[in-house]
C-alpha cells in the first residue's frame, strides 16, 4: 500500500495548518484596513497581485517537484506569503517589483529547501530582503498618509502597479528614517516641523500598528501561537527605547511609546516572529528569541542604515534559531538539570 508522505508541519483538527493559516489571513484584515485608510489603495492591489503570483508559482514549483498542487494548495501557506508580503511592501509597488519578490519567498526561499516545514528563512521577509537591497529607492518610497498629503485612488493604485511610468507618486521619507536622520532638532520640534508624525508615533502608522496589535491579541486568544517570542521582542524594544531616549534631544533615539507605534514594529512582533517553521520552538527559547530580535531591531533602526529593521533581525534569528533550541531544551522529567539548559 502506498502511503502518502507529508512534512512537517503536522496539525489534526481544528488546528490544522490550512484552519490556522486561515486565521493568520483573518488577524491581518484590521491592519490592512487602516492601512488603506490612511494610504490608500496601494496595499490592497499590492496583496491581491502578489497572492496571484504566489498562487501561481507555488503551483509551478508543485508540478516541477512532482507534487499534487491541489493537496499542497490548501495549506494556504502561499497565500499567506502573499499577503505579509504584500503588507510589507510600500503602496503603489510597481508590478515587477511584487513579481521579483514572490518569486524570491516562494520559489527561492521555500521551494529551494524542500517546501513547507523546511524552510531556514521567513519567506517573506527573504523576499522583503532581497528587494530592499536590490532596488533601495522603490522599496522607500512611501506614499503620503492621509492629513500629510493627497491619498491617490483605486484606479491611481492600479495604475501605479500595472503601468509605473504613467503614473507620478509622490512620496515622503518615513517617520523611523525622518527621526534616524535628524542631527539638528529636539524631538518635540522635529515632531511640529514634520507632517509625517501624528500623536504617539507617525500619522497613519501608530493605528496600523495598534490594528495589527489587535491582530495578534486575537490570534493569541485563539492559542495559534504563545505570548513568549511577541512580548520579549516588545518589551526589549521598549526598554532599549527607554535607555536611549534621553528626553529627546537631537540624539535621541525615540521614545518606547514611538518605536512601539512605529514602522513594522507590531507587524513583525505578531505576524513574523510568531512564524512556527522558523522560529526557536522551546519556551525558553521563544524568549531569548523575541528578546534578540527586539533588540537586534533598535540597534540597526537606531545606528544602522536601515530606518526599519524588523526583517533584518528576523532574518538574522532564523540563523540563530537551531543554535538556541539546543541550549534552551527543557530537563527531561526525572533527570537532574546539569546546567546547560538541557
Amino acid at each position: 500500500m502506498a502511503l502518502m508522505r507529508v512534512t512537517s508541519p503536522h496539525a489534526h483538527g481544528p488546528l490544522s495548518t490550512s484552519a490556522v493559516m486561515q486565521q493568520v489571513l483573518l488577524a491581518t484584515v484590521p491592519g490592512v484596513l487602516v492601512l488603506t485608510a490612511f494610504f490608500g489603495f496601494g496595499t490592497l492591489v499590492n496583496i491581491a497581485f502578489a497572492a496571484l503570483l504566489a498562487v501561481s508559482f507555488e503551483a509551478l514549483a508543485l508540478k516541477l517537484r512532482g507534487r499534487p498542487p491541489g493537496f499542497y494548495l490548501g495549506d494556504c501557506s502561499a497565500l499567506v506569503t502573499a499577503v505579509l508580503l504584500g503588507i510589507a511592501l510600500p503602496p503603489y509597488s510597481p508590478w515587477w517589483l511584487i513579481a521579483v519578490g514572490i518569486a524570491a519567498a516562494i520559489l527561492m526561499a521555500k521551494h529551494l529547501y524542500g517546501g513547507l516545514g523546511y524552510n531556514p528563512f521567513n519567506p517573506a521577509m527573504v523576499g522583503y530582503v532581497v528587494l530592499l537591497i536590490s532596488f533601495p529607492v522603490q522599496m522607500t518610497s512611501w506614499a503620503p498618509p492621509r492629513g500629510a498629503g493627497e491619498v491617490p485612488g483605486l484606479l491611481e493604485a492600479l495604475r501605479a502597479c500595472f503601468t509605473p511610468g504613467s503614473f507620478d507618486a509622490i512620496t515622503m521619507a518615513t517617520p523611523l528614517d525622518v527621526l534616524k536622520q535628524n542631527d539638528a532638532l529636539l524631538v518635540r520640534d522635529l515632531w511640529a516641523q514634520s507632517p509625517q508624525f501624528g500623536r504617539w508615533a507617525g500619522l497613519g502608522w501608530e493605528w496600523a500598528n495598534l490594528a495589527f496589535l489587535a491582530g495578534g491579541l486575537w490570534l493569541l486568544y485563539r492559542r495559534i501561537f504563545t505570548w513568549h517570542a511577541p512580548v520579549a521582542m516588545l518589551a526589549v524594544i521598549a526598554l532599549m527605547a527607554a535607555l536611549f531616549y534621553d528626553g529627546g534631544s537631537s540624539a535621541s533615539g525615540g521614545s518606547p511609546l514611538f518605536h512601539l507605534l512605529s514602522g513594522a514594529t507590531m507587524f513583525g512582533a505578531f505576524f513574523i516572529v510568531t512564524d512556527p517553521v522558523t522560529s526557536a520552538v522551546s519556551v525558553r527559547g521563544r524568549l531569548v528569541y523575541g528578546a534578540l530580535v527586539g533588540l537586534l531591531v533598535y540597534l540597526i533602526r537606531v545606528f544602522g542604515n536601515y530606518p526599519d529593521a524588523v526583517a533584518f533581525a528576523v532574518l538574522i534569528m532564523n540563523f540563530a534559531a537551531p543554535f538556541i533550541d539546543q541550549y534552551t531544551q527543557p530537563r527531561t522529567y526525572g533527570h537532574a538539570g546539569t546546567g546547560d539548559g538541557k
